[in-house]
């Protein structure tokens, strides 16, 4: 074999080990999950670029939280898996604030047909979420045991359909009710862990001036996917890494903790920056913590 013939084969060869090497680089840098009711605005204007910005920024797994008239984002669940998967992007969970026990199979069935593994519960369900606009704080109507009955109930549904399900915390949930309890306790002691786990929103958690390591050693294994969202010094939401949230502390507990998935969220942004600019900022507060 000629000398030039040689040369081209061994340069094709460096060339391809480049290439699959570069791959595998690019694979291994994508981590993490982003729910998107960060970007929900961009996801409404144009669902598919904004998935290409999501995993381009380096995400793996998603957070829906766009679910109406049985589509994900006005696209059928069969077509948005394949939206998802053309990416390279994996739905793990999807929060479904508008859940009744009359729509929750159809809607099972739906999350289920999307290829999602969390069904979450975002808010007290059927009309038990309040919010007071002059003091923007949030709340409940009913009664915790109400409460309990209802989640019971729709994990008993969620197991026939093959998820598993979440409840999502904010605030409230850590602070006494007019009756003395502390309803994500009366939840977390009070409704069988086969029905209902949690979703630990840390940004929440700390706003309540609650320990979320002591929650991780008082209900080991409870808390299966984290929000992740930091706060400025005004108390505002922030993106990762830019805040006073003390996440590597809370990182060192992960397995106590029971948490299989993280997602980043941002409710909001402030002075200018855009979410599709803000979860850059996150994933790369996200590496210097330690998450993988």
């Amino acid at each position: 074999m000629k000398k030039s013939t040689m040369s081209k084969i061994f340069k094709c060869l460096a060339l391809t080990v480049f290439m699959f090497g570069s791959l595998a680089t690019y694979a291994q840098s994508k981590m993490g999950g982003l729910a998107l009711y960060t970007v929900r605005d961009d996801m409404g204007t144009n669902a598919k670029a904004t998935l290409q910005a999501v995993s381009d920024a380096g995400f793996k797994n998603i957070e829906a939280a766009g679910y109406a008239d049985g589509k994900f984002y006005n696209m059928t669940p069969v077509e948005f898996k394949k939206l998802l998967k053309s990416l390279k992007l994996k739905p793990i969970s999807t929060h479904q604030g508008a859940v009744t026990l009359e729509n929750a199979d159809q809607m099972m069935a739906d999350v289920k047909a999307a290829g999602f593994k969390y069904f979450v519960i975002p808010v007290p369900p059927m009309g038990m979420f309040t919010f007071n606009q002059e003091n923007r704080t949030m709340g409940m109507t009913g009664t915790i045991e109400d409460l309990a009955k209802i989640l019971t109930n729709l994990g008993e549904k969620a197991n026939k359909a093959g998820l598993k399900l979440l409840y999502h915390n904010h605030d409230f949930e850590f602070k006494k009710n007019a009756d003395g309890i502390v309803p994500i306790d009366y939840l977390l002691e009070n409704v069988d862990p086969k029905l209902l786990n949690f979703q630990m929103d840390l940004y929440w958690v700390t706003k309540a001036e609650a320990n979320p390591i002591a929650y991780f050693n008082k209900y080991p294994g409870r808390f299966k996917i984290w929000h992740v969202k930091d706060m400025d010094d005004k108390g505002r939401f922030a993106p990762v890494g830019q805040g006073s949230i003390n996440f590597k502390n809370i990182l060192d507990n992960k397995k106590l903790s029971g948490m299989k998935y993280y997602m980043v969220e941002q409710d909001m942004t402030f002075d200018g920056l855009k979410p599709l600019e803000a979860i850059k900022i996150s994933h790369k507060g996200l590496k210097e913590i330690g998450f993988k």
